[in-house]
């Protein structure tokens, strides 16, 4: 390789997309910096690496310093003295360099143990173990094996983590073996492109989010091939190869459509809407759903946040733990209640949670959530846990009604949706009044930025934690507040 230094990172980049790989050594100015949501899975990925070290306990860490060349002085040096286990063994060969998570050093040679926050082994991450192993098996040294450790999705927290449990080895040596045929083919046509100072002709396409969302998204959808904000690709539930199919054929924006009977009834009707900028509404559909809801009714939202290694017992991974609700009880004559609960941070929100949640809604009361499914299997994962209370807790379950059902039918459609039903497109769409109403809060305005303060008040100090707990309490307040409002319009158009 001529490009000093090509990291397993930027391999798995170029196997991603050429055009990617040349942008970020070429042109990495394009590209987009992370967001919190992506940099949240970085930091998982990087404590989930620290925890697997644990399973071998005693090794040598190579310090990373940027001095690649001290790094894999380093470690030579301890493989030769005989250390057992490495933390981050850095090697290069050809100008390839790679840091292995884990290098466990035994007497028929090197073990490469390759870390993943993942709850399974993906074809991505084959790719990953291949070029370090070809590498090491470059440089001279015996690979004996190479082992994917992951997380157990099974595996269920009691008093103290087993971390033997909480991971799954997946020996992975014969995949990898395979893939060496290819990958001196591959480098050197990386190589080829690395040298040219113009950039690669390549087209959108599935490998701009597969196996990753690429950061020059953009750069290339929007700057160089010109498409929209809200194009065909925004078309509700069109599989991603027909979208390809029609951008091929030169269809891009909704007005491009020349053949409306190619899409299913739904999309038929997010076209027309677009086409027209009209509502399409379906009155006797909505008056059906309007029927089967009945008075007192109570407006309920969660807000959850995910663990990769759970700390309460009874957990799983990435389990979702229900910390705030909302509920605006609205009495059918113009009255609304509100109640809230949002735990203390530190501790297990959820018995307190559902016990609060019991309290306020009654047994046999009419309960409305948007996206019901999410809100019932949080539900359900409580009455599994707390079998005191599961009673009261599956009779609130059995009651849920989902106000999300409409949209998602398009039995009320509106252009400002843009094939979306979630309530953060819906509310704007039927209540322009609403329209920046998640905008203007303050600190918090969607779900992710929710579950990312929750966790991060633990560390705050106390006036910013309450600043965040207002927030907090405010953005799940709007929550149900939006999903009176949207009801009201429902019952509006059908007067």
């Amino acid at each position: 390789m001529s490009n000093k230094f090509l990291s397993k990172s930027l391999y798995i980049r170029g196997l991603q997309c050429e055009k990617s790989l040349w942008l970020k050594k070429k042109k990495p100015e394009v590209l987009q910096a992370p967001d919190d949501g992506a940099q949240a899975v970085f930091d998982t990925g990087t404590s989930v690496g620290e925890l697997a070290c644990e399973l071998f306990s005693g090794g040598e860490r190579i310090e990373y310093t940027g001095d690649f060349n001290a790094q894999m002085a380093k470690t030579k040096e301890l493989i030769e003295r005989g250390t057992k286990v490495i933390y981050e063994a850095t090697f290069c060969f050809d100008g390839i360099l790679v840091m292995v998570d884990i290098l466990y050093v035994c007497e028929n040679g090197l073990i490469i143990n390759e870390v993943k926050s993942s709850t399974s082994v993906k074809e991505v991450y084959i790719d990953d173990a291949s070029i370090q192993y070809y590498v090491i098996s470059s440089l001279g040294y015996k690979v004996s094996a190479v082992n994917i450790i992951h997380i157990d999705s099974s595996y269920v927290r009691g008093e103290k983590l087993e971390l033997d449990k909480f991971f799954h080895t997946k020996d992975v040596t014969e995949q990898v073996k395979q893939k060496q045929a290819d990958i001196p083919q591959i480098l050197s046509k990386f190589d080829e492109i690395l040298s040219k100072d113009t950039e690669p002709e390549v087209d959108i396409g599935p490998q701009c989010s597969d196996p990753y969302t690429c950061d020059a998204w953009e750069y290339c959808w929007r700057k160089q091939r010109g498409i929209p904000e809200y194009s065909i690709f925004d078309i509700s539930r069109l599989r991603s190869d027909k979208k390809f199919e029609l951008y091929k054929s030169g269809v891009v924006k909704f007005e491009d459509i020349k053949e409306l009977d190619k899409f299913n009834a739904s999309q038929q009707i997010q076209i027309r809407s677009e086409l027209s900028k009209e509502q399409i509404i379906d009155k006797e559909a909505i008056k059906e759903f309007l029927e089967t809801l009945s008075y007192p009714l109570y407006h309920l939202d969660f807000e959850t946040f995910q663990q990769a290694v759970p700390e309460f017992i009874g957990l799983s991974p990435y389990e979702q733990i229900p910390f705030q609700f909302s509920i605006h009880k609205d009495d059918g004559k113009g009255n609304l209640e509100h109640f809230e609960f949002l735990a203390e941070v530190g501790a297990d929100p959820r018995y307190e949670l559902a016990l609060n949640l019991i309290k306020f809604i009654p047994q046999d009361a009419c309960v409305l959530a948007y996206n019901m499914s999410f809100e019932k299997r949080v539900i359900r994962r409580l009455a599994e846990i707390y079998p005191q209370i599961s009673n009261e807790l599956m009779a609130i379950h059995s009651n849920i009604k989902d106000l999300m059902a409409p949209f998602v039918s398009k039995s009320y459609y509106h252009p400002k949706m843009r094939g979306s039903y979630s309530i953060k497109y819906v509310l704007p769409a039927l209540v322009p009044e609403f329209e920046s109403a998640y905008k203007d809060l303050n600190l918090i305005h969607h779900g992710g930025e929710a579950m990312q303060a929750y966790e991060a008040m633990a560390y705050m100090p106390a006036k910013e934690r309450d600043a965040y707990k207002k927030a907090l309490l405010a953005y799940c307040k709007l929550d149900t507040l939006a999903m009176v409002k949207v009801l009201e319009k429902l019952r509006e158009v059908v007067k």
